[in-house]
């Protein structure tokens, strides 16, 4: 096969990253973007590897028992919901096959002790946050929507039906203003224009809406007419501008002024409360996350005599869950920010046995057992010195929630060296994990419980959580 060959072939697995599966007469691989386990599709190869290519569906001729009409119209050129065309249940069983598999692949894993998925009855509409760049298509036009898969290439799309409702209303007023006003997008070429980004958050149980306007400045044009447009939006909690004039992809710049309302919203997982800035970290799934820390909570098997650490604790809401059962929770968070929201959410839910600490969890967990860092280190964990060395007892039970890359070797190190009980690990990225939990177990653990939630319905994005325990 080469370059613009065409074939006809049939669809038999999906990739990681959702893309179709299928051989051709001479055995050939190819990727097929948009395609469902059990289509026959004619295709076009795009581009040649030596033992496989990729290539696009040019006809749909025979469609999959498991394909469905996606809901949104611009799912395939938009690339952010990957799985949208396979039914549901479909979806569930390659979530629960791709954790299975890099278990077993990677991690070496036989005979895992894996538990049914747990999915949404209502898999759309569930996003609490969303980011939209804005500028101008081709024609000149206004747009905001999602960049395209690997593009900086803006797919117009004001209502992503992960995400609420009310995003479109939001977009629609300060696109009317933009428009109104003469103000231009940010140009990334020729770093010209005003407005880079806007970032929307909402309250799932509350209904409470942030709005933070990403600028390549600090103030937009009549500003206090746009707010007035925007506090007319039933819900309009808090607007705020993030000024960010470097030359980069990162989104939030460090600046950020409050134009109206308290510069915050609020939610709730569980019983729980939490204050949810613009640049805060939570959990863009309120519902599903709350049967995922149940999960996490479940699995700790806490009886309220348990030290429990709590490692890349974020602002605090895996920590606060645990502490209603647990003797004393720690938690550690290299993000300064993300403390200050964990304290003040400990504040807001009056939860006293729980403490938190800046810095690496590598560093910070074997010097809390060192009576000689008081002296050694004076004003390095202030926190340190409120603890007296009786309290500074090994962990029952730790519990991770890495980014995508995983716990650091030095950490699992540390982990092992601490020896709890159990641990339990959140994971956002089932290769990683496997490869984790390979590390652990040759420590000295084992895999006792496996379960993954499915926090990113339409997508190939999965959570998991394992419980191990030492043998």
């Amino acid at each position: 096969m080469k370059k613009n060959d065409e074939t006809i072939i049939t669809i038999q697995d999906l990739s990681v990253n959702g893309e179709g599966i299928g051989r051709t007469g001479e055995g050939t691989v190819l990727f097929v973007k948009d395609t469902v386990p059990g289509d026959v599709v004619r295709v076009r190869v795009m581009k040649m590897k030596k033992t496989y290519g990729y290539a696009r569906m040019m006809e749909l001729i025979t469609p999959s028992a498991d394909r469905v009409e996606p809901m949104c119209p611009i799912a395939g050129p938009c690339g952010g919901c990957q799985l949208q065309a396979m039914s549901y249940g479909r979806q569930l069983r390659f979530k629960e096959e791709k954790v299975k598999n890099n278990l077993e692949r990677i991690g070496g894993f036989e005979e895992l002790p894996m538990e049914p998925i747990l999915g949404m009855d209502q898999p759309y509409r569930y996003r609490n946050k969303a980011q939209y760049p804005v500028g101008r298509n081709k024609d000149g036009k206004l747009i905001a929507g999602f960049f395209a898969g690997r593009t900086h290439s803006i797919i117009e799309n004001r209502d992503c039906l992960l995400g609420s409702a009310e995003n479109q209303m939001i977009l629609d007023c300060i696109l009317a203003h933009m428009e109104r006003c003469g103000i231009e997008p940010y140009d990334e070429q020729s770093h010209t224009g005003l407005v880079r980004h806007i970032l929307i958050r909402t309250g799932y149980f509350t209904g409470e809406i942030l709005v933070c306007m990403i600028l390549n400045g600090s103030r937009i044009p009549q500003e206090e007419a746009l707010s007035d447009a925007l506090f007319a939006i039933p819900g309009m909690h808090s607007f705020s501008i993030n000024e960010n004039k470097r030359r980069t992809n990162v989104i939030l710049g460090d600046k950020e002024r409050i134009v109206r309302g308290p510069g915050y919203i609020t939610d709730r997982i569980g019983n729980l409360t939490f204050r949810i800035s613009a640049k805060s970290f939570f959990q863009v799934n309120p519902q599903q996350t709350e049967r995922m820390y149940g999960l996490a909570l479940e699995y700790a098997g806490l009886t309220g005599q348990e030290v429990v650490w709590d490692l890349y604790c974020g602002a605090g809401t895996i920590s606060l869950f645990l502490a209603q059962k647990a003797k004393h929770v720690y938690g550690v968070e290299i993000v300064p920010e993300a403390i200050e929201d964990a304290k003040e959410n400990a504040r807001i839910n009056e939860i006293g046995n729980v403490t938190f600490f800046t810095g690496k969890a590598e560093e910070i967990v074997p010097e809390f057992y060192r009576d000689s860092h008081i002296a050694d280190h004076p004003g390095q964990n202030c926190e340190f010195a409120k603890i007296t060395s009786a309290d500074r007892n090994r962990p029952d039970v730790i519990v991770v929630d890495p980014p995508r890359k995983g716990l650091d070797a030095s950490l699992i190190d540390v982990m092992a060296a601490a020896s709890p009980k159990r641990i339990v690990y959140v994971s956002c990225d089932s290769a990683t994990l496997a490869r984790d939990l390979r590390l652990l177990c040759d420590r000295g653990y084992r895999v006792e419980r496996v379960r993954p939630v499915d926090n990113f319905c339409q997508t190939v994005h999965v959570e998991t959580v394992c419980l191990l325990t030492h043998s």
